[in-house]
């Protein structure tokens, strides 16, 4: 006996910003995936939607839509926002804007409404590599993770970092924060979101530790781990290409969302 598959998988997208807009356009040409809706905030700045999505402001307007997928890419507010419903009407909501879950209780009452409805609750890879890896080594028990983030200073601009450290002029890698990746994604939530997969993976946000650094060499968005225990040694280092659109996100941002979209609609999973 064969089980049926759903031909076209039907995915709504929270927030029209960069990533957002890059998945649409890495599925445009994909016959087995149509994104049905756009959630946004505000309808003024999402008048160029794909073809046939339909355009929604309020959560509860998921209903009814008969969605496989929910993904959010909006920032950190709309995981509240939005998780719930997502949640409740749909099977999986996908959360890139992880820095959400610095708030334990958000993190809980998604996770209580998943259990309710039989949904999940989907972290991605972010800009990472290895996190199936961290995931799978925390089966035992894991000593030490550090995740060094390096990012060129024009990425730190617009963020607290400016308080910390004079980026304009800067002749050699300067580490201005150091710290648990709670406080990294709090403070800085629009580079360091990427922490909280790193630590979610792994040992968890208050013993995970984080390294911040501006380096005027970076050719991109960098992210180093050093992952210690009982599986033995993890050493990983990927520098990623940014956001034409927004240098605070990386490329591999986007691509690992598409990746997991199309993971749940493939026959072949990667």
């Amino acid at each position: 006996m064969t089980r049926a598959r759903r031909q076209t998988l039907r995915l709504a997208l929270i927030g029209w910003g960069a990533i957002s807009r890059r998945i649409a356009a890495l599925l445009a040409g994909a016959s087995d995936i149509g994104i049905v809706a756009v959630g946004v905030r505000n309808a003024a700045g999402a008048a160029d939607v794909p073809a046939g999505a339909r355009l929604v402001t309020d959560p509860q307007a998921l209903a009814g839509l008969d969605l496989d997928l929910v993904v959010e890419a909006a920032g950190r507010e709309a995981v509240g926002l939005w998780g719930e419903a997502a949640l409740t009407h749909a099977p999986a909501f996908v959360v890139a804007s992880t820095s959400a879950f610095c708030d334990t209780a958000l993190l809980d009452r998604l996770l209580a409404t998943a259990q309710a409805h039989g949904s999940q609750l989907l972290i991605p890879p972010g800009a990472l590599a290895g996190i199936d890896g961290i995931a799978a080594a925390s089966l035992l028990p894991l000593d030490t993770v550090v995740h060094r983030i390096v990012k060129p200073p024009e990425a730190w601009r617009g963020t607290a970092a400016e308080g910390l450290v004079a980026l304009d002029g800067l002749t050699r890698p300067a580490t201005f924060f150091s710290g648990t990746a709670r406080e990294a994604a709090s403070r800085f939530p629009q580079n360091a979101n990427v922490a909280v997969i790193s630590a979610l993976a792994g040992i968890g946000l208050d013993r995970t530790r984080v390294e911040l650094v501006a380096d005027p060499a970076a050719g991109g968005n960098g992210h180093q781990l050093s992952v210690r225990g009982a599986f033995g040694k993890l050493d990983l280092a990927i520098e990623n290409r940014p956001l034409a659109t927004n240098p605070k996100s990386s490329e591999m941002t986007a691509l690992g969302l598409v990746r997991l979209i199309e993971n749940r609609i493939r026959p072949l999973v990667r």
